[in-house]
């Protein structure tokens, strides 16, 4: 894909992978306050696969570009931006609009990739890192000594949040398929098989006082398991409903029902504490503060990266115009890490 022209993926409605949709155009133009930013590396996320089905909660009508973060070049810059911000590495949180080869991007919502850190390394920990780091250390505040669960322990956040807890000093529970045991016994993780295992009762026998922090993304009966899994003063932090990925009827009942029963557990006088986490909360009240706070955690997530506390896991890396075979691999459940599209 070259400068001169626009190449994006368009998802068009409800489609299986198979149904999105190419499309070439002209290259956006930088506006006042704005940069247009040459791709280099976009992710595959859980969001997407839910926005596909018709289910991530605030998703925009069909049609449009999904594509929830990005790495690229800045390639041009609009009036009342720094010229010099031009031929920098940088990398954006969207929502939408990152599975093209040109993004027309805030200047303010960009955030300066490191040095030394390439492009697809850095895209496995944008919104990955920053919804793992903003759980581990704003909500639950994880010390040194304490001991967590995370599920989904070698998913896309799950990777990172493991990886983030250790280096914190916590010790780490984590939740996976069998295969994927020994890879985190290698990172001094004590792995649960939620396909085999009772996980509740196991999770029991190695913290009999219970966990000081669940990081929980399944939702629905899991949240509740979750709960009563914590110690006295332990936060739960729940992230998602993947439990309902598949399910039909309303996309917003998973998430308000989960809510309800986060505002009812934080009315009860134990000392612990739930939340649902919305990488996007604040944003409405405060734009600079967001932003302020966003490229703060991002910056430490890539100093992480660059330390070797996390590792960049990249469980394939294929063309954007390759988006539907990379969305049923990423859909699959066979890879560990995340599925990149290059420009």
């Amino acid at each position: 894909m070259n400068a001169e022209g626009l190449v994006e993926v368009v998802l068009p409605g409800k489609v299986e992978p198979e149904g999105l949709e190419i499309r070439t155009g002209a290259v956006p133009v930088a506006g006042p306050g704005q940069v247009v930013v040459r791709m280099e590396a976009t992710g595959v996320s859980f969001a997407e696969q839910q926005m596909r089905r018709g289910r991530y909660y605030d998703q925009p009508p069909f049609p449009f570009v999904p594509g929830y973060d990005l790495v690229g070049t800045v390639l041009t810059t609009g009036q009342g931006v720094d010229p010099g911000l031009a031929g920098t590495r940088v990398a954006a949180l969207l929502k939408v609009g990152g599975w093209a080869s040109h993004v027309r991007v805030e200047a303010a919502d960009v955030v300066p990739v490191p040095a030394g850190v390439g492009a697809a390394e850095a895209e496995t920990v944008v919104v990955n890192g920053i919804t793992a780091w903003q759980m581990l250390h704003r909500k639950a505040r994880v010390r040194a000594g304490q001991t967590v669960l995370v599920h989904g322990a070698n998913g896309g956040v799950g990777s990172v949040l493991v990886q983030l807890a250790r280096a914190a000093g916590a010790k780490v529970i984590g939740t996976a398929s069998a295969r994927h045991h020994e890879a985190l016994r290698e990172q001094g993780v004590v792995p649960v098989d939620y396909r085999t295992e009772d996980v509740a009762a196991r999770v029991r026998e190695l913290a009999p006082g219970g966990v000081d922090a669940v990081f929980d993304h399944v939702g629905g009966r899991s949240a509740v398991d979750s709960w009563h899994l914590l110690a006295p003063g332990g936060t739960l932090v729940s992230y998602g409903s993947a439990s309902t990925r598949d399910d039909t009827g309303s996309k917003q009942w998973p998430v308000l029902k989960l809510l309800g029963r986060v505002w009812l557990w934080n009315t009860l006088p134990n000392g612990r504490h739930a939340y649902f986490f919305n990488i996007w909360a604040g944003k409405a009240l405060s734009r600079d503060r967001f932003r302020a706070r966003l490229r703060a955690d991002l910056t430490q997530v890539f100093d992480a990266l660059r330390r070797g506390d996390v590792t960049a896991r990249i469980a394939a890396q294929l063309p954007l115009t390759e988006a539907a075979e990379a969305l049923r691999l990423a859909e699959s459940g066979t890879v560990a890490g995340k599925v990149v599209l290059s420009a």
